[in-house]
């Protein structure tokens, strides 16, 4: 019985990834984390390394034939924004991906289901599981299908707040914005970082996040909104 209820589970989330895996071992394995198996061959790891390439290489693809006329910085911008953690776990949780996998009691406790770093791993090894199921076009097909809203949310090449705040410095003559890692806090699968950012004389500012590059990004973002308030007094 509860076989037969696993394997109804995984027809139910492949139907949603609108695949149907002749390897039905790939979407297992997607989907174990590390903390449930004691063989590392059996959690999604390697599969997650995978999966990131096959992700951005389609991703590239799209937004080449989508945005003929923009510059490579300028797709880049729009590449780097598409594949983070933050868009991984979004597309999860559209999927509610989180439900399927398979953890350790521990982990599940302690809110693994909705940690964003395992839920974009997982959605990484995913993608791989299709690709090596149904080959590049299975994983595009999915991928085209599930970032397609992501992509047509930027009408603009997005500009991230430590590039806008690098752009500010050097505009003015200034040394590189100097980002230090305050602290780290909370349990190894859910960390929270605080980093200061630095500028020449004396401007700095503050941030937290779940990972060192979201830290940054706040602080920067913190600093950012500072010098505007402070250009309009």
């Amino acid at each position: 019985m509860a076989e037969n209820a696993a394997a109804a589970r995984l027809e139910t989330l492949a139907e949603r990834l609108g695949h149907h895996f002749k390897r039905r071992s790939l979407l297992v394995e997607a989907l174990t984390h590390l903390s449930a198996t004691e063989r590392r061959s059996q959690a999604y790891e390697r599969l997650e390394f995978l999966g990131d390439r096959v992700l951005g290489l389609i991703v590239a693809e799209a937004l080449l034939d989508r945005f003929p006329a923009e510059r490579e910085g300028d797709i880049a911008k729009r590449h780097v924004g598409l594949v983070r953690r933050e868009a991984l776990a979004e597309v999860a949780r559209t999927l509610d991906l989180g439900a399927y996998l398979v953890l350790s009691r521990g982990e599940s406790e302690a809110g693994g289901r909705d940690n964003d770093a395992l839920l974009a791993d997982a959605m990484e090894a995913v993608i791989a599981a299709l690709y090596l199921d149904g080959g590049l076009e299975a994983a595009r097909r999915f991928i085209m299908g599930e970032w397609q809203s992501l992509m047509d949310a930027e009408a603009k090449p997005p500009q991230d707040a430590k590039t806008a705040l690098q752009e500010w410095a050097q505009g003015r003559g200034m040394p590189l914005p100097l980002y230090i890692e305050l602290s780290r806090e909370g349990p190894p699968h859910q960390p929270v970082f605080t980093v200061e950012v630095r500028l020449e004389g004396g401007r700095q500012a503050s941030g937290t996040g779940t990972s060192k590059r979201a830290a940054e990004q706040a602080a920067a973002n913190a600093l950012l909104t500072g010098l505007a308030i402070g250009k309009k007094k």
